[in-house]
């Protein structure tokens, strides 16, 4: 028995996975057999980020530019996120249908949307009241403005949100791989545990896991090496 109190059965431990992945006699081809639903769930991750972030980017522009907009769309927005996705899930494959990429698109969009929003919204709310100002003397709108002063000054913001929003894109994937496709690490978690395959269970978790770790701090070089080369700091939130 383990010190978790669970069956070695069931729960398989780092070495197991190695041994499963890497020195087995038969590795290669358990490690063909994962693959597929990796890239899979990196496809629907993928798809989830981009309009998460899209989304996000939009609504904080439009929230910038009128506070009327902002004052309409902020509870729905707020209110999605009080509400448990599992729990919304069936109505919104019910409106998109079941297994399609549309809700494989909304899923991992209400995922990203909301920690990549409040990011973005606080970047644009740093912008230089000088630098406004100097805006408005020389003729420019608040569009002019959030053009010319706060987008550029929310880059740290921005890839703050995209940092955070690639753990959170491979969330909405795996729930919408889960919930509705059944394709991907998600539904294939589903069949091992049905099926008692514990380690492949165990080594597909750890490989969309490593995965992850590995495209946030690919995220991460590229914002370090894009703020340095325009000048400004990297975001710490």
């Amino acid at each position: 028995m383990s010190f978790s109190g669970i069956s070695p059965f069931v729960a398989k431990g780092p070495v197991d996975v190695w041994n499963y992945l890497v020195t087995d006699p038969d590795a290669a081809e358990h490690r063909a057999a994962l693959m597929p639903l990796v890239w899979q769930t990196l496809l629907d991750s993928g798809i989830g980020f981009i309009f998460g972030m899209l989304t996000a980017i939009v609504l904080a522009v439009l929230f910038s530019l009128s506070k009327a907009v902002e004052a309409g769309v902020m509870p729905l927005v707020l209110l999605l996120r009080t509400i448990p996705l599992v729990s919304i899930a069936p109505v919104i494959i019910l409106i998109t249908g079941r297994g399609t990429v549309a809700s494989v698109a909304v899923i991992g969009t209400i995922v990203v949307l909301f920690p990549a929003l409040a990011s973005i919204l606080f970047g644009l709310s740093r912008a230089s009241r000088q630098s406004i100002d100097v805006v408005h003397v020389f003729g420019g709108g608040r569009f002019t403005a959030l053009r010319k002063v706060n987008i550029p000054g929310a880059g740290p913001s921005l890839f703050a949100a995209a940092r955070v929003s690639v753990p959170g894109a491979v969330t909405g994937a795996l729930l919408a791989e889960w919930l509705s496709t059944g394709q991907g690490i998600g539904g294939a978690i589903l069949k091992f545990n049905a099926q008692a395959q514990f380690t492949q269970l165990w080594a597909s978790i750890a490989l969309i896991t490593l995965i992850t770790l590995l495209l946030y701090n690919i995220v991460q070089i590229v914002e370090n090496i894009v703020l340095v080369r325009m000048g400004m700091a990297p975001s710490q939130r």
